[in-house]
């Protein structure tokens, strides 16, 4: 006969079932119960942060890093709405998650209870779905079925509410069966004639590229693979998302970069002059499209997502594909074999591409002894680039910086916050990404304003001795702020420098960290290799020029055409059509 147990027992038993292995929390009144149960336990790991935003951060980075999803526990009200940061995060990223809340007990919801908070409410626009549980017998069944939704499909964050008194209230579990929703039944496989139409597409451009993107990584190592066997067949020139980097290597000669915003030169000319775009595993982002009745204009586009909304949700494609886009590239690869199509001649195109590339747009000036953030971003990279480190960014320059110059070969090395842009999101995410594989470099390259929205957890650090490295690029400003604040807003700096900074070195030392200081370009390299000598926590405060710019650059609301590529067409030698767009 099975048992009764309490609800936080049967939460604890079925988080087990499902193969979690860790959580990142942090106490409150309405989840005692559940940290009781997990203190009686020894299967499952508890991370203990120093904030509930970081909690969610931590879980994301631990999700991207390993495939796996990201388990957070909090309690309710504030702590419920402290998370709600990294659950938004989380959906716009298109990230595994389950966000277990606490709350008030049902007796009292709806009568402004202490710590009490409307956590249904205030997620159901920044979740794929949300529970509030009303009895422990519901409990295992909504577990499974949390994981399921947040893990098949388009990935994203579900959050289960459960009340106090659920928690200790009693009801007997049974691991449940395979998991059929109702409702919710993503199509993962391709529709043949769809593929077909597509291949022959593909195969008859003249100017075709691939637009890839985070999706890819989503779908798993395998889809990977399979996007570098298409562009080997197919010719075709690889760009990518910010989210996408690392699904094809970044030393392919084939790869032409980032595209977008702060895109390559090459990667955003081709995609202006493709014949045939075939997009997968993006989502025509805004930050991606620049004007969108000057985007990609000649081509034929072909869309392939699991997500069936994202298909001519921006952009109208001349063939939208539903599908898991790893089961997609498996058929597309498939079917261009069965057909026994060659390798097109696409040397015209590529010459065109070749053009574009003796641009050199990550090309910067370096003057006397002071460190350009390009220059640091390379080094780093120089002195890592045979250690496969996992990097986290925050946001702002650095983040741009960090995609345009370090070189990602593989997928899951690359964990930034796309979609919502979060300050604070690297640090929190370097340590989940740790303590998910705690053999491997991890480095978060920060800004000195970043870093400071969730600087608490170098305590995390220090409890769990995790290595983690973090590498500030230090330019004393809220950077990007900076740069359009000069582009656009005739240089007032309003409200940009980081004014009253603390030092670095000696906040690291405080907090149990190595702090090293580097100040000039000849001492950059030493300071590098002192980091990465030293087997425990390391914070970096590297001194970069101030006011260097983040380049290329797509003013908002221009087209791929009209790049800047450097400081001096922002000083005087753009034309005017191009200044009016600044």
């Amino acid at each position: 006969m099975t048992r009764e147990r309490s609800g936080a027992d049967i939460l604890v038993e079925a988080l087990t079932d499902l193969g979690v292995e860790v959580v990142f929390g942090y106490p409150g009144g309405a989840v005692l119960p559940i940290y009781d149960a997990l203190f009686r336990q020894k299967r499952i790991r508890h991370i203990l942060v120093r904030h509930e935003q970081a909690a969610t951060h931590a879980a994301e980075g631990y999700a991207r890093a390993t495939g796996k999803p990201g388990v957070v526990l909090v309690t309710s009200g504030p702590g419920a709405t402290n998370a709600v940061t990294g659950i938004t995060d989380a959906l716009m990223d298109s990230i595994p998650m389950v966000v277990i809340t606490g709350q008030v007990p049902t007796s009292l919801i709806g009568t402004d209870a202490f710590q009490e908070a409307d956590t249904v409410g205030i997620t159901r626009h920044c979740t794929k779905h949300n529970y509030l549980v009303s009895h422990p017998s519901r409990l295992g069944a909504i577990v499974h079925e949390a994981f399921h939704i947040a893990t098949s499909g388009r990935p994203g964050p579900v959050v289960i509410d459960i009340p106090k008194d659920v928690q200790v209230a009693t009801a007997t579990y049974a691991r449940p069966g395979p998991i059929q929703h109702k409702t919710y039944r993503p199509q993962v496989k391709a529709e043949p004639a769809k593929i077909e139409a597509a291949i022959d597409m593909l195969a008859a451009a003249e100017r075709p590229i691939l637009y890839t993107g985070g999706g890819i990584i989503n779908a798993g190592p395998g889809a990977s693979q399979l996007l570098r066997e298409l562009a080997r067949i197919t010719g075709a020139p690889v760009t990518s998302t910010l989210m996408g980097l690392g699904a094809y290597p970044a030393s392919d000669p084939q790869f032409l970069g980032m595209l977008g915003m702060h895109g390559t030169y090459e990667a955003n000319m081709a995609m202006n002059r493709a014949d045939v775009m075939v997009c997968l595993g993006a989502r025509f982002d805004d930050r991606v499209t620049g004007r969108l009745d000057a985007f990609s204009p000649q081509s034929r586009k072909i869309h392939v997502d699991i997500d069936r909304s994202s298909i001519n949700k921006t952009v109208r494609v001349d063939l939208g594909i539903v599908a898991d886009v790893g089961r997609a590239l498996e058929d597309m690869v498939r079917v261009w074999k069965a057909r026994q199509h060659p390798r097109p001649d696409l040397s015209g195109w590529w010459a065109e591409i070749d053009g574009w590339r003796a641009r050199q747009c990550l090309g910067f000036r370096e003057d006397g002894p002071e460190i350009m953030p390009q220059r640091a971003i390379r080094a780093l990279w120089e002195a890592t680039r045979d250690k496969a480190p996992i990097v986290s960014t925050e946001v702002g320059q650095h983040q741009m910086w960090a995609a345009q110059h370090f070189g990602f070969e593989a997928p899951n090395k690359w964990l930034t916050s796309g979609g919502l842009g979060t300050m604070g999101y690297g640090l929190p995410a370097a340590i989940g990404a740790q303590i998910g594989h705690p053999g491997a470099l991890v480095i978060d390259i920060a800004g000195e304003a970043s870093i400071q929205m969730n600087i608490q957890e170098l305590a995390t650090a220090t409890q769990y001795r995790l290595p983690v490295k973090v590498f500030i690029l230090n330019n004393e400003y809220m950077g990007m702020v900076r740069q359009w604040q000069d582009l656009t807003y005739g240089g007032r700096h309003a409200e940009s420098y980081s004014d009253a900074l603390p030092d670095f070195v000696k906040l690291a030392e405080a907090y149990g960290w190595k702090g090293i200081r580097i100040e000039t370009r000849d001492e950059l390299d030493d300071g590098i290799a002192d980091m990465l000598a030293h087997d425990g926590p390391v914070m970096v405060d590297c001194r970069v020029a101030k006011l260097a710019n983040c380049f290329p650059m797509i003013p908002s609301g221009a087209a791929h055409t009209d790049m800047l590529l450097d400081q001096a067409e922002v000083s005087g030698e753009m034309d005017d059509e191009a200044k009016a767009l600044v």
